[in-house]
């Protein structure tokens, strides 16, 4: 059943993100409330947030585990489903998305920038004034927010069960959301620990689902690089992944400078294109553990 429940779950997540609905950043928001007061000189500590994160992670999982001692399994499916469409999802890229590929292709770049800031890094903000730098930024946003709102999800769900799942998206918020700054830098070091291996099958993935040629030659060093943080991973995997200079601007507007209006769209087509084929391929390959009956 973990096969349906998730696709149950991922099919019904893509149509809420299509109709920008039922964002959980506000939940977790006020959840993390709790530690918005802290004793002074303990800004950075990190244990007031992975206790608030571990404690719905255990009783969901517990609350799966009665289910299941109990004989009630089914009614548990559900649960799993409702838990697994909250935790997963990108609301509102979509509507970010498309009007900066509009404003791009008509060359308002001020435009551009104005509708995606807010899914800006904010240390990258002030260097976006270019629109190389710009896309790369986004672009890198992007990627990274659908790896840790489905793949990283669905990886340590098929492993761990939903508590699991709940747990490594509490540390995502975490990194994103915790009210005390000097702590998430922290959080983020956490995070990395549980994306590695993830985010080095998803790697893998985009060679299969892409390019293979190209990411034979781009990421291999990537993901064999024990210290590369999860952005960097992915950009350069997807980057090696994708044809036509797809995540290459600087180089796009050499080669094709004609078409340079049209690099927006285009690029960012192309990636959100090789993210649902490396679901797929996913998806595929969970199908194949389920049959040989080890998930």
């Amino acid at each position: 059943m973990t096969l349906v429940v998730f696709l149950i779950a991922y099919v019904v997540r893509r149509r809420l993100d299509s109709l920008n609905a039922v964002s959980t950043d506000e939940l977790w928001r006020r959840w993390f409330h709790q530690g918005s007061v802290v004793k002074a000189g303990r800004e950075a500590n990190i244990l007031g947030g992975l206790t608030l994160v571990a404690v719905p992670a255990l009783l969901a999982a517990l609350c799966v585990y009665l289910l299941e001692l109990y004989g009630w399994r089914v009614p548990a499916y559900p649960l799993e489903i409702l838990v697994l469409v909250l935790m997963m999802g990108t609301p509102g890229w979509r509507q970010s998305l498309e009007p900066y590929a509009n404003a791009w292709q008509k060359g308002d770049m001020q435009a551009a920038w104005h509708h995606i800031q807010g899914r800006l890094p904010a240390s990258e903000r002030g260097a976006a004034v270019l629109p190389e730098a710009m896309h790369l930024s986004l672009s890198r946003a992007l990627i990274l927010a659908v790896f840790q709102r489905f793949f990283l999800i669905a990886f340590w769900y098929v492993i761990g069960g939903i508590g699991l799942a709940i747990l490594v998206r509490g540390l995502v918020a975490l990194a994103e959301q915790w009210p005390q700054a000097a702590a998430r830098p922290k959080y983020v070091k956490v995070c990395e620990w549980v994306n590695w291996i993830p985010v080095r099958l998803l790697s893998v993935t985009f060679g299969i689902a892409g390019d293979l040629s190209g990411w034979l030659g781009e990421a291999r060093s990537a993901i064999a690089g024990l210290k590369k943080e999860t952005p960097e991973v992915l950009m350069i995997s997807a980057n090696g992944s994708l044809t036509g200079y797809a995540l290459d601007p600087a180089r796009f507007s050499r080669v094709h400078p004609d078409e340079w209006t049209d690099f927006g769209g285009r690029s960012l087509s192309a990636v959100r294109d090789l993210l649902n084929r490396s679901m797929l391929v996913w998806i595929c390959l969970l199908a194949l553990l389920v049959i040989a009956g080890i998930v």
